[in-house]
């Protein structure tokens, strides 16, 4: 490939990334409106638990197959495999847009399985994609720099975006929008197959390598993939400190992202009827209130991405955190200003969207933390970085779990104390991670790496 195919290719990439994002964004939003709305149509209630489990079945999916999909997709080429995701995820739409027996059991399992197929199609593609743009940008440090941070921005913005439509897209055409979001399926498609060329990285890498380095590696043995070493770097006890903090706060949002959706849209509960928030709002408020939660939370990622130089990751984590329990204090007393008049509660809601600005800092501030981590182990940084995506899926499993659980309990404010406990959880191991961090200093490595590696193994996190 010429350098100005690559760059059409890596644009055309990064714009399937989009639509591809765009569309599980989309199905996301449309099912919680669709089931909320199903008893008004003749379906059975779903109660939030439930919709909990078809929620994680997709992060199940994502999960489980995100290795096997990597994998293939260096026996057969990315530009392949990246290609079978939106196959996966039309015929996912398709199936939930298909009207099935009115038997509760029977719609959750068949929205569960189209959930499991469209979890596919981000475990199929991602990586693939990821790999792709790995072979793209060999040996321009710049260019791969600046298209990672665009894949990034890609993937929140089609995300948020889908999410953010799916309101006014229900409102307009109700269920029909599952078949439209095939047609979204089809253009990324479309984009992947004839749009991005193929890097045939098989015949690059064969040229590239001399075939006496060749030899030594195979020697070596990094020919193959090592489980043992494998289980040896991910096994490290400071990423596992890190990982409840990550993974409670991922939970946070997961559970923010569906479950209070859910309660917005879904019929009034007299059980819950001092709860402002339970109930009786139109899906395109909901898009007008979660686009506004976007554009807060992207401020706020912009803000706290700059003050890494200032502050320390385990300071901007603890402000995080901080600023998420002034998001729920705000939350809960909005939750229940039914006779506060609107000036204390439009009050209310900028304490929440305050608190969700300064939030918004702890995770890209957990990820530094982790890509600190890794400089102890520079030759296994992508087992190490691999280790996001799993922290980023169990969260939003748990959040969906948890905060149906919640929700079923007690309405909004159940997913307000399942919330509480999950920053708690995060808040734990601030002061252990905080106490060793400076050793994780990645200003520091080049001149204190031996002593940087005794160290955290005397600290016990080597």
């Amino acid at each position: 490939m010429t350098p100005s195919s690559v760059h059409r290719s890596i644009t055309a990439v990064l714009i399937g990334t989009f639509t591809l994002r765009f569309s599980t964004g989309l199905t996301g939003g449309l099912l919680v409106y669709y089931i909320a709305k199903m008893p008004q149509h003749g379906g059975p209630e779903i109660s939030a638990l439930e919709l909990g489990a078809i929620t994680a079945a997709y992060f199940l999916a994502e999960l489980t197959l995100s290795p096997a999909f990597g994998v293939l997709s260096d026996h057969l080429g990315a530009h392949r495999i990246m290609q079978w995701g939106p196959v996966f995820g039309a015929v996912a739409v398709i199936m939930t847009g298909i009207p099935v027996a009115l038997v509760p059991i029977a719609i959750i399992v068949w929205l569960g399985v189209t959930r499991l197929l469209e979890g596919a199609a981000a475990g199929s593609s991602i990586p693939s994609i990821l790999g792709y743009i790995a072979i793209a940008t060999s040996g321009d440090e710049q260019l791969r720099g600046r298209t990672v941070a665009r894949f990034e921005a890609a993937t929140l913005a089609g995300l948020g975006g889908g999410v953010v439509a799916a309101g006014w897209v229900f409102d307009l055409i109700g269920p029909i929008g599952f078949f439209v979001n095939a047609a979204i399926y089809g253009l990324s498609f479309a984009i992947y197959r004839f749009a991005v060329g193929d890097p045939q990285p098989a015949s690059v890498a064969s040229a590239e390598i001399p075939e006496h380095d060749a030899a030594t590696s195979a020697a070596a043995g990094h020919t193959r993939f090592a489980w043992a070493r494998y289980r040896e770097v991910i096994g490290n006890p400071a990423v596992w400190l890190l990982a409840p903090t990550w993974i409670a706060l991922n939970a946070v949002v997961g559970s923010w992202t569906t479950q209070s959706v859910f309660q917005l849209v879904r019929a009034p509960s007299r059980s819950f009827a001092g709860q402002m928030l339970m109930g009786g709002f139109d899906p395109g408020q909901v898009s007008i209130g979660l686009g506004a939660g976007m554009l807060v939370f992207f401020a706020g990622l912009l803000y706290w991405g700059n003050k890494f130089k200032a502050l320390r990751r385990t300071t901007i984590i603890f402000i995080g955190i901080g600023g998420g329990l002034l998001m729920l204090a705000a939350i809960f007393a909005l939750n229940h200003s039914l006779a506060w008049g609107i000036p204390l509660q439009i009050l209310m809601a900028l304490g929440a969207c305050a608190g969700l600005f300064i939030l918004a800092g702890a995770t890209p501030a957990a990820l530094g933390l982790l890509a600190d981590m890794s400089e102890a182990h520079p030759t296994d940084r992508g087992a190490i970085m691999g280790l996001y995506s799993v922290f980023l899926a169990i969260g939003q499993i748990t959040g969906a779990l948890v905060g149906g659980a919640a929700a079923d309990w007690r309405g909004i404010d159940g997913i307000l104390a399942a919330s509480l406990g999950l920053l708690v959880i995060a808040l734990l191991p601030i002061h252990r991670l905080r106490s060793s961090e400076h050793l994780l200093d990645p200003g520091t490595q080049k001149h204190r790496r031996p002593r940087l590696r005794r160290a955290l193994r005397s600290d016990g996190l080597d």
